[in-house]
């Protein structure tokens, strides 16, 4: 069994602590516990069975960079929304551990590679089905007035986080007034495209990372990593879902699932475009919005947390933002950033999928 590396003992001594005052009708056997899973983030996930045989999974969210207290909120909401999330049984706000019910060992990202591999796309279209029957219901039945909104300050900071971390920290780039003029003209269009789209409730990391594959009875998918949602446009979580930044689909397979989601939403009196052509292009956009986010995250986790292994995906999300960047005139001033940014990724031996 693998040691659990701890930031500090004191983080570990905490944890000790609280994991052996927790009440002993779980059974748990604290020799058990291993790591399940990390995320981009200071949090992190620890598995620790139980005597008569189940498992749970302890979030382990340092208090000094999280706060526990939205997750356990948008858990109980998602869950009256119908949602399989996991069951929070103890929490301790002021230490940052979490104990939850364990969802399984089946992320959605290794099932779907998986149906990639094999050519089994009724499984894929099964799992994608279920995963955007979960997302309709949470933006049908939501309390959209309890999340923080996703606001034009908000998005103009994930922007930033792009020129910051990606342009200027891993690329060692100056733009010029000219290539700041093509930044500012490509950031309004950005957010003047997600200000124009109706505000539904948003997970904002709805990816195949978090979700989680779970028996049809108990309620498929798993939905994890929520504490981030907000109020924001419609069209977000869907374009998290079809282009993700660790698994990347053949455009007929994307524009198939969105116009089933389409459907479905209008069918459901979600408010969506009601042409679905300018639907697919607010979807574009905002998941343009998203993917420079991402790239300036991947750098900065990097650059500033030590964690290079996330720069392995930046042809991907660069292949995403070109693509959809070169569409529209609009985006011209963005195509020529993100093609000089392009060709030096391509000199430092990086190839685009």
């Amino acid at each position: 069994m693998t040691p659990i590396a701890w930031p500090s003992p004191q983080r570990q001594q905490d944890f000790q602590a609280w994991l052996l005052a927790l009440p002993a009708r779980f059974e748990l056997l604290p020799d058990t516990v291993q790591e399940a899973n990390a995320d981009a983030s200071s949090r992190r996930y620890l598995r620790v069975q139980a005597s008569h045989g189940a498992s749970y999974i302890v979030m382990d969210a340092p208090p000094e960079s999280n706060d526990s207290r939205p997750f356990v909120a948008v858990a109980a909401q998602m869950k009256a929304c119908g949602l399989h999330v996991p069951e929070i049984f103890a929490v301790d706000e002021a230490k940052g551990f979490l104990l939850l019910s364990d969802l399984g060992t089946l992320p959605y990202l290794q099932a779907l590679l998986a149906t990639q591999a094999e050519g089994n796309h009724a499984e894929a279209n099964r799992l994608m089905r279920d995963a955007t029957q979960a997302l309709l219901a949470w933006q049908q039945k939501g309390v959209a007035k309890s999340l923080p909104p996703y606001d034009e300050a908000f998005v103009r900071r994930e922007l930033h986080i792009f020129k910051e971390w990606c342009v200027e920290r891993e690329f060692g780039r100056q733009w010029s007034e000219t290539q700041l003029k093509w930044w500012a003209h490509s950031c309004q269009v950005l957010v003047d495209n997600i200000a124009g789209q109706a505000l539904v409730p948003m997970h904002r990391d709805f990816m195949v990372r978090n979700l989680m594959v779970c028996p049809p009875e108990s309620g498929n998918p798993g939905v994890l990593d929520f504490q981030d949602a907000v109020l924001g446009p419609i069209s977000y979580d869907m374009a998290s879902l079809l282009r993700d930044a660790f698994i990347s689909w053949e455009e007929e397979q994307e524009l198939d699932w969105a116009i089933r989601y389409w459907e479905q939403a209008r069918k459901a009196g979600l408010p969506v475009n009601e042409d679905f052509g300018a639907f697919w292009q607010q979807l574009e956009w905002t998941g343009l919005q998203r993917h420079l986010k991402i790239l300036g995250i991947f750098c900065r986790l990097k650059h500033r947390d030590h964690r290079p292994a996330y720069v392995a995906d930046l042809p991907r999300l660069f292949a995403y933002a070109i693509k959809v960047s070169t569409r529209y005139v609009q985006l011209s001033p963005l195509t020529h950033l993100l093609q000089d940014l392009q060709g030096t990724l391509v000199e430092t031996g990086f190839t685009l999928r």
